[in-house]
């Protein structure tokens, strides 16, 4: 249930205490046409205004009893005239009893007890010599509207409550896919956060192994500048790799969406210029800010195949173009390099595979493959409507 829900709960009275002023009401107004001394052998007594008591007592049980409480009220209204007293009609004494059998589903019996009140009504009253006129032409339309009244409001009681427990169904099942759709959504976020981790610490680790072979043929041959160098690189990888690591780990914490922020394609130069044996040309002109998926994904698909590049190819040279054509980003990385093993690369859904699926959530396209004496990864990112 919502917190609106339960305050609404909370201010409503409840059940029993709407039974006890309808059988208070029925009392009373019985006791009131009783006094009225109308007809009847009898004049009234303590034992006719106890009847009335009864009868309205009654009604503090026809939740759980309706049916019950419906034919005792007929059979109470029958001992009644039989006894004599004052002419009290035979609507008002069980037309609360009607309501309620039809408020809690028992429609039918309702109508089965009205039908046969009204009929043994009648057979009684022309029996004791009453015009048949005045009775079934004139006094019965009345009983008929009354009964059918409390009937029809009881059902309509009943419709009501009906249609509130769905809408409260409804509410409470909506929060639910609510829920559902966010711990989806948060697990979505999660493996995302975890293939940028996977993206980023691979690079980080190729760099740093090309890296550590640079530096060990230096110290070979005694170059301390290209030794130191070549440290100095391994150092600032490991430590932007760190930094990027613990963001993720507090990305992963919060569960908070946050990709623009991670990475962005101002961050391609330092990635161009950590490429280990590799001379990058960097071309980027794109002079708006983009949407952060878009720019974090561009980046991650750069990031991914200069990654392939130095593992996997002999490439000497490499072409990082971005342009922006309005409403299409267009990424283009090119090597000089013998073609990637692509089976290798696109293992476990990484690699290819991975820029190709960053690039479709867009809506953009991805393709792959050799092209003149070297390999080129091609994207084009959608920005704004069409994506």
């Amino acid at each position: 249930m919502t917190p609106g829900a339960e305050d609404d709960a909370r201010l409503r009275p409840p059940a029993w205490a709407g039974d006890v002023l309808l059988g208070v009401a029925v009392a009373v107004t019985l006791a009131i046409v009783i006094s009225s001394d109308q007809g009847g052998r009898n004049e009234p007594d303590t034992f006719a205004y106890l009847w009335a008591v009864g009868l309205g007592g009654l009604l503090l049980a026809r939740r759980r009893y309706p049916v019950l409480v419906l034919w005792i009220s007929v059979l109470g209204l029958f001992s009644y005239y039989i006894a004599g007293y004052p002419a009290i009609g035979v609507a008002v004494p069980v037309a609360a009893a009607l309501l309620s059998a039809a408020e809690f589903g028992r429609l039918a019996w309702a109508v089965v007890a009205a039908v046969i009140t009204l009929v043994t009504s009648v057979g009684f009253r022309l029996a004791d010599g009453e015009d048949l006129s005045y009775v079934v032409g004139y006094d019965l339309a009345g009983h008929v509207l009354l009964m059918s009244a409390a009937i029809a409001l009881g059902d309509s009681l009943r419709s009501r409550r009906l249609a509130a427990e769905s809408a409260r169904r409804l509410v409470a099942l909506t929060a639910e896919r609510a829920r559902h759709q966010a711990d989806a959504a948060r697990r979505e976020e999660r493996v995302a956060i975890a293939r940028d981790l996977h993206d980023s610490l691979g690079h980080a680790t190729s760099v740093v192994s090309m890296h550590a072979d640079v530096a060990r043929e230096a110290i070979g041959r005694g170059d301390q500048e290209g030794a130191g160098a070549a440290l100095r690189t391994i150092k600032d990888t490991t430590t932007a790799s760190m930094t990027e690591l613990r963001r993720t780990v507090g990305l992963l914490r919060t569960a908070t969406r946050s990709t623009g922020s991670a990475v962005a394609l101002d961050d391609l130069e330092a990635l161009a210029a950590a490429a280990p044996g590799v001379t990058v040309t960097l071309d980027v002109r794109v002079s708006r800010p983009l949407p952060p998926t878009v720019d974090a994904a561009a980046y991650r698909i750069v990031q991914e195949a200069v990654t392939n590049i130095v593992r996997h190819s002999s490439a000497q040279h490499a072409v990082i173009t971005v342009l922006d054509h309005g409403d299409v980003i267009e990424v283009d990385v090119v090597d000089d390099g013998a073609p990637p093993d692509l089976s290798r690369s696109t293992a476990g859904g990484h690699g290819i595979a991975g820029m190709r699926e960053r690039a479709t959530a867009l809506g953009g396209t991805l393709t792959a493959g050799p092209e003149d004496h070297g390999f080129r990864v091609r994207a084009e990112l959608p920005v704004g409507e069409r994506r």
